[in-house]
Order: structure tokens, then C-alpha cells, then sequence
């Protein structure tokens, strides 16, 4: 009898997920609801939390799936997904709402790849860092002519120009040697940037992301960085001129990893532009200054890309649904792209970690940190690399090691204390954490000048 039946459950489980998918523009309050109620769904994987609020007060809510929702396991890394960062560029915080309760129906019906991105990585989806721009736009609808109704937040702010502006410290540094990774804000930055921008800034330096996109909408292209052109500096028009990152060959391959599992962003034309395989340097489409792409790399761990995903910025609803089809394969695959390169854990000789270590890469000049528990991530083509960790009041370490194509491969080091240099007195963290998840993670197993960025 129970064979009779399943396949009977089969259809009603498929039923369930098609009812839980509605292809519908989600106001601020529905939006709200859809997120609540994913996180009713699935309770043991979820949590929802507030960065802060908007200038009009909305939360800028975030969706978090993890198996330890909540707490930062050692050797898991952290990635993110935003989208709405411009109000009236909707398609993206349509797709994360779909992709949240894609993730949640998925894993209860034991999806295994699924499960796999849930046990293995700490999710963090924002559908809207712009809710108060979208609620301007939602209100002329998508037949309205107003292409920039609603792009910036209610103080009148493009919130993808109002971020620091560490590109030019960084061309500044590379001509005199400077750092190339987490330059210092300058002393009166909160004062220059709007209250969603700082919520981003604190949230993005509270937590050890590894990998994000944020989306957009006006183009379908990969985009990565730098976006901001070196020539700026010195020019004030426009210039078209590829800004390349040391990580240039690394980003090219996360954007394409995007763009060939969309359903046709590879293909180069879409609306009237065209990319060769779908991706682009910013900087080489156009420059852009002060954006949140940039300010990842430069700024923190986390290696960002923008994803420019339909031509229309506001789609009526009848599209929805297809943009969903077409776009939730590459979603799913940009999210396992984190799991690459190498990782490990910084200790001292007692085990303790040390948190801040910086990680180095022969022949790459763009440098990463240890977080708070010690552990770090790096990011990698396959091939052979030589690893220097360093830390203040530690002699270096230096290892040479071979990273294949699939599973991250697992470096450790153990730094000596300089008995020259003794390192800084140790400080408690404040960062929740697992010590039977560290247990678990340590075992191997064409220009387009309509549309803004």
C-alpha cells in the first residue's frame, strides 16, 4: 500500500513547492511576510535579522541559512547575496525572495545539493538594501516612462556611489608601496555616507564574507571589478579603459561561472549591448566611482561581482516567472564558487587562533585576513601556490601548496612568537561560534549608456 502512495506524496510535495512560489512584485510589508515565512518553513536552518533601517525607517532585513543559524562555524565560510541596492531595479530582490524559498523547500525535501550548500556554507540573502527607493518605484508601476523613479534612497543618494572611495588610496599605495587589502576608511566617513550605506559598511565588517554579488537590473552582464578606471583620477569624463584586479583571471571565471548557467546572458547581446560571454570589467564598460563592488575587495575578504540581470528594471509580472527559470541554476552555482581555493586555521603554538593574520599569495598582490576565530579563506585558480601567513609579534610562515579544481584544499599554519616582537595581548571575541562545528569542518573531505550600475 505504501508503494501505491508515494507517488501520490510525490506530487503533492511538488504541488506544495509550486504553491509556496508566487511570481508577484512584493511591496515592503510582502516582503516582509514572504521572509517570515520562509523562516516559519524552515526554522532549524533559518534566522532573520536587521542590519538597521532605511532613512524612512524599513528594516533592511537579511535571510541567513546555515545549519547553526546564527553562529559562525570555524572553517565555513560566509557569503551573500543583495539585491534592490536601486529602488526601481526590482528583478533582484524578486529572484532572492524566489531563491529563499527555493532553498528552504529544497532542503526539506532533502535535496542533497542543497543540503550540501546549507551544512557547508553560512548563507546571507538581502532582498532589499534600497526598500524606501523601491516604494517610489512600486508606485508608478512597471508601464510608467520614469526610468529613474525610485533609484536612490529617500535623501535623493545613488547608494552604488556612496561608498568610500578606496580606489583612489589604492592607486595612490601601489605607487608607493602600500597596503592592497583593508584600507583604512578615512576619519570622517560616516558623515559622507547615507544610513543604508553605513548599515552595509558595519554589516560587512561584522562578518567574514568570502564571496557576494549584488544585483541590478538595466543590462544582462556579469560585471566585475574594478569599476572605477584608473584614469579617473585624472580625468573627469568618462573613460572606457579595463582596471584589472590582481585577481583579474579569478573574477573573469566567477562572472562566467554566472553568466553560462543563466539561460542566455553567455550568449553576448542582450539589450542592444553586447559582452563577450556575457561578462565585463566595470571599469571597461565605464567608470564608476565609490561603488560597493570595489569597496568589498578593497576594504574587506570578500571578492564582490554585480549582476546586471534583465533589461527591463521593473518586469511586469507575467516575466517573473520566466527570469526565475532562467536564472536559479546560476544562482545556486555562484554560491558553490566559495567553496575553491584554499582555507585554514591561524593558530599560535598553544592552538589558540590569531585573528587578523594576513594571508599572502606569491605573485598576487591583494592580501587576505584570519577572522575572529583564526580561520581564513582564499579564493584560487588551480595550480600551485606558495602561502606566507603573517602576524604581528609571529615569525612568518611559508608553504607551497597545489589547488585542484573541486573541494578547497585545507592549509593550516602554526605561527612561532617572535621573541623580538611578542604579539598583542589576546582579546575575547564577541563572535559566536561552534566548537563541535570546528571539529566537523578541520576533517578534509559594447556600452550601454542607459544604464547605470
Amino acid at each position: 500500500m505504501a508503494r501505491l502512495l508515494w507517488p501520490l506524496v510525490r506530487v503533492l510535495l511538488l504541488l506544495e513547492v509550486a504553491a509556496a512560489v508566487n511570481f508577484l512584485h512584493h511591496r515592503y510589508e510582502e516582503m516582509v511576510q514572504a521572509l517570515f515565512s520562509v523562516q516559519n518553513e524552515c526554522p532549524y536552518v533559518t534566522r532573520i535579522y536587521s542590519i538597521g533601517r532605511s532613512v524612512e525607517g524599513r528594516h533592511l532585513y537579511v535571510l541567513e541559512f546555515s545549519d547553526y543559524p546564527g553562529i559562525h562555524e570555524p572553517l565555513e565560510p560566509e557569503f551573500k547575496y543583495v539585491g534592490n541596492m536601486h529602488g526601481n531595479e526590482v528583478l533582484g530582490r524578486e529572484l532572492l525572495l524566489q531563491l529563499s524559498e527555493f532553498l528552504c523547500e529544497e532542503y526539506r525535501r532533502g535535496n542533497e545539493r542543497v543540503t550540501r550548500l546549507i551544512h557547508d556554507t553560512r548563507i546571507h540573502i538581502m532582498p532589499s538594501m534600497n526598500p524606501d527607493g523601491y516604494e517610489v518605484a512600486a508606485k508608478q508601476g512597471p508601464d510608467s516612462i520614469g526610468y529613474l523613479t525610485g533609484r536612490n534612497n529617500a535623501n535623493g543618494v545613488d547608494l552604488n556611489r556612496n561608498f568610500p572611495d578606496l580606489n583612489t588610496f589604492m592607486y595612490y599605495n601601489g605607487e608607493i608601496s602600500g597596503p592592497n587589502h583593508h584600507i583604512p576608511l578615512p576619519d570622517n566617513w560616516k558623515s559622507q555616507v547615507e544610513p543604508e550605506t553605513l548599515a552595509v559598511i558595519q554589516w560587512i565588517s561584522n562578518y567574514n564574507f568570502v564571496l557576494s554579488a549584488n544585483l541590478h537590473g538595466g543590462a544582462v552582464v556579469a560585471n566585475y571589478p574594478y569599476d572605477k578606471s584608473l584614469d579617473q583620477r585624472f580625468r573627469s569624463h568618462r573613460r572606457t579603459v579595463n582596471t584589472p584586479t590582481p585577481d583579474d583571471k579569478l573574477f573573469q571565471k566567477l562572472a562566467k561561472t554566472y553568466s553560462y548557467a543563466h539561460g542566455w546572458m553567455h550568449r553576448g547581446w542582450n539589450c542592444g549591448d553586447y559582452f563577450a560571454d556575457g561578462i565585463t570589467n566595470g571599469a571597461s564598460w565605464y567608470s564608476l566611482s565609490k561603488g560597493m563592488q570595489d569597496f568589498n575587495y578593497l576594504y574587506t575578504n570578500c571578492f564582490e561581482i554585480t549582476l546586471e540581470l534583465s533589461c527591463n528594471k521593473f518586469p511586469p509580472e507575467e516575466d517573473l516567472e520566466r527570469q526565475w527559470m532562467a536564472n536559479r541554476e546560476a544562482l545556486v552555482a555562484f554560491i558553490e564558487e566559495i567553496h575553491q581555493g584554499i582555507k585554514g586555521m591561524v593558530s599560535d603554538e598553544n592552538n589558540n587562533g590569531i585573528a587578523g593574520a594576513v594571508i599572502s599569495v606569491q605573485g598576487i598582490s591583494h592580501d587576505v585576513t584570519s577572522g575572529n576565530m583564526g580561520d581564513y579563506f582564499r579564493l584560487l585558480l588551480p595550480g600551485t601556490y606558495t602561502v606566507t601567513a603573517s602576524a604581528e609579534g609571529y615569525q612568518p610562515q611559508t608553504v607551497t601548496t597545489t589547488v585542484g579544481p573541486a573541494a578547497p584544499s585545507l592549509v593550516h599554519f602554526q605561527l612561532k612568537q617572535d621573541m623580538v616582537r611578542k604579539p598583542p595581548e589576546r582579546k575575547t571575541s564577541g563572535t559566536r561560534t561552534n566548537n563541535k562545528a570546528l571539529q566537523k569542518k578541520v576533517v578534509p573531505r559594447a556600452t550601454h549608456r542607459g544604464t547605470q550600475r
